[in-house]
């Protein structure tokens, strides 16, 4: 209990002090947009890498060198726990964006630095909403920002990480309608950080693996039509072959 009571302090401290940092931000981004996109991401990736490090995570990451350093991608992931995103984000090498609830647009200062930090915030029950949130995407990945989505639509709740839910073919529309790669990301075991015994914390072994690019274009017409299925059975044999490791 001790870990979540900290990690919440962590997290409602950062908010609060953060304020004038908020500021500063904006001024730096009124001369230089990418000063400022990249002092964002690092300033919260640090934030990110202490609350996993009072949490007691030990992480396994495989196949990172598969991410490409020159161009921006699709993250696409399997969603068991909120750590999911302390996880991912904190290794980002480049600019990326996460996809979230539209409600999260709500949440006090935590939307200022989602949105310096270039995330989407989709409407799940308005299609045409929806449909602006993945045009916003797509323009973000053609001007080089990545995009990271849990196609899931939502943390699923199953006993075993390998209980996916459906992948939503509609988020791979980023990709298909860019051909920017599609890095698959498989995750063993998040849920035992803290969704198995909320609100216990525990120390756990977490597996991350990075799978090798997707590219649209060098699929066939079949794989492209079911992309969604395509990624997700990829994601889930790295599951089934790290399951024994954590």
């Amino acid at each position: 209990m001790l870990r979540f009571i900290l990690i919440v302090i962590i997290l409602v401290g950062y908010l609060i002090l953060s304020i004038p940092l908020l500021l500063i931000e904006w001024i730096i981004g009124k001369f230089n947009t990418r000063a400022k996109d990249i002092s964002s991401l690092r300033i919260v990736q640090a934030i990110f890498r202490l609350m996993i490090f009072i949490a007691g995570v030990k992480i396994t990451v495989i196949g990172e060198e598969n991410v490409p350093a020159d161009q921006a991608v699709l993250y696409i992931g399997n969603h068991r726990s909120y750590f999911d995103i302390l996880l991912t984000y904190s290794r980002c090498p480049n600019l990326t964006g996460f996809v979230a609830k539209k409600e999260m647009k709500k949440a006090p200062l935590l939307n200022f630095w989602m949105m310096y930090l270039h995330c989407l915030f989709l409407d799940r029950e308005n299609l045409k909403e929806g449909l602006k949130t993945i045009l916003k995407g797509i323009e973000k990945i053609k001007n080089g920002i990545s995009i990271f989505i849990f196609p899931e639509g939502t943390r699923s709740r199953g006993e075993s990480c390998l209980d996916m839910l459906p992948f939503h073919e509609g988020s791979f529309k980023l990709a298909t309608k860019t051909n920017c790669p599609v890095i698959p990301v498989a995750m063993n075991n998040t849920a035992e950080i803290m969704e198995a015994h909320f609100p216990k914390i525990r120390p756990c072994h977490v597996i991350i693996e990075y799978g090798k690019p997707i590219i649209p274009s060098e699929l066939s017409k079949e794989d492209v039509r079911h992309i969604g299925e395509y990624t997700r059975n990829i994601i889930l044999d790295t599951l089934r072959k790290n399951e024994s490791a954590v």
